[in-house]
């Protein structure tokens, strides 16, 4: 069945609008997307009719809330196909999510002399976890390096993660590059030399569905906001053996089995994890989310995307000025651009297509170690999703070959 377009586009009122008198052409779904209606009115809906504070009241309301709440925690993990709904862990994000690995886990499981891997594309919020990590334990931070077509090699992973590694963290999509990294092998490679793997999803989520038991990954983390749920809310997946030996990593309300002056013994999974009256409605609101994908279908969603992202390297790429980081072609590729034009800093671009009514995005994308690798300061970066177009597309190529004319370039 192919994507409705249209039909699909009425669900987003925000794609509806006109910005600097021209109809929004939104090309920034990498940093956050946009919210279908359905998940508006389940938000709304929640506060105005079973807004009540979970696992603690009795009553018609509280009790409302708590079922919600439990029911979005199954239903994400049916979503990646979790053992149990109590290895799902709501955050506030997905950086939330990779430090309480980090601390719970990295500080008590991870020792002096021993090692961390990483990709040198990583997102700051799965680099500085680490380093602060390594800093404290006096473990050493290994990289992961790319070769000149954006992807990791197999001798690079299987060189880098050794006895002495005791975790690998990598994002399945890279929020610059678009690269899709082959975490089957990632994980195979670790676990035989006894070491955890955390796979960050926050890219890779909203475009491929994930089967946590497939790929085997201990941990697994995503965020509500970029896959067309609201902002403020998180997942982490953790196989249940290794969260029942990690520590809380806050501690206060509803995380508590019993309290005594000078000593507290915590609640079982997932509890334990969760301090404070938590996000009802944001989880509620990614439940709702989930199920919209479903209804589309994901199976759909990739080979419009890949179709769509196919068109935008070919339009962007016949452009001579333009230089495109990232894979060439569409094999372990996903929808996400990033490029530079000759003479043109990328945060002017961005101000300049903006006039068109063409958000996309500039600067270092929280991946400074990897510009530093590409020995590119900046990028621009378009990225995309089922709601975009090919006429899209072309309305960016018009506006990027037209603003070389601000630069004094002629065309």
């Amino acid at each position: 069945m192919a994507i409705e377009i249209d039909r699909i586009r009425r669900d987003f009122k925000t794609l509806g609008q006109n910005v600097n008198g021209k109809p929004l052409v939104y090309l920034d779904n990498a940093a956050t997307t946009h919210k279908p209606k359905s998940v508006i009115d389940a938000i709304g809906d929640y506060y105005r009719l079973s807004n009540g504070n979970p696992h603690r009241g009795v009553h018609d309301l509280g009790v409302k809330s708590t079922m919600l709440y439990e029911n979005a925690r199954d239903a994400i993990g049916k979503f990646i196909n979790a053992k149990s709904s109590s290895e799902i862990i709501f955050t506030k994000n997905a950086t939330e999510s990779l430090n309480l690995v980090a601390y719970s886990y990295g500080m008590n499981y991870i020792g002096e002399g021993e090692e961390i891997v990483l990709c040198i594309s990583e997102h700051h919020s799965n680099i500085v976890p680490w380093q602060m990590v390594a800093k404290a334990k006096k473990a050493t931070l290994k990289y992961l390096y790319l070769g000149d077509d954006y992807r990791l090699k197999a001798d690079e992973i299987h060189s880098k993660i050794t006895e002495k590694t005791r975790l690998v963290s990598i994002a399945k999509m890279s929020n610059v590059l678009g690269t899709v990294y082959p975490i089957d092998e990632i994980v195979d490679c670790a676990h035989k030399m006894g070491a955890v793997v955390v796979v960050d999803g926050a890219q890779s989520l909203p475009h491929y569905r994930e089967d946590v038991q497939e790929s085997d990954a201990d941990f697994f983390v995503f965020s509500g906001h970029k896959m067309f749920g609201p902002m403020g809310i998180g997942v982490l997946y953790g196989k249940e053996e290794l969260l029942n030996k990690m520590p809380p990593f806050l501690s206060g309300g509803d995380m508590i089995e019993y309290v005594e002056e000078q000593d507290t013994s915590f609640s079982d999974l997932p509890n334990k994890f969760e301090a404070g009256t938590p996000n009802v409605a944001g989880a509620l609101g990614l439940a709702t989310a989930i199920e919209y994908l479903d209804k589309i279908g994901f199976g759909e969603i990739e080979e419009y995307e890949e179709q769509l992202t196919d068109y935008a390297l070919t339009r962007l790429s016949g452009v001579p000025y333009i230089e495109i980081y990232g894979p060439a072609d569409m094999v372990d590729r996903g929808p996400v651009i990033s490029f530079s034009i000759e003479g043109c800093h990328p945060h002017d671009i961005a101000s300049i297509v903006d006039l068109d009514g063409i958000a996309i995005r500039a600067g270092h994308h929280c991946a400074q170690p990897l510009m530093n690798y590409l020995g590119a300061p900046a990028t621009s970066r378009a990225s995309l999703c089922f709601y975009n177009t090919k006429e899209e597309i072309d309305i960016l190529i018009q506006s990027l070959k037209g603003l070389r004319k601000w630069f004094g370039y002629g065309s």
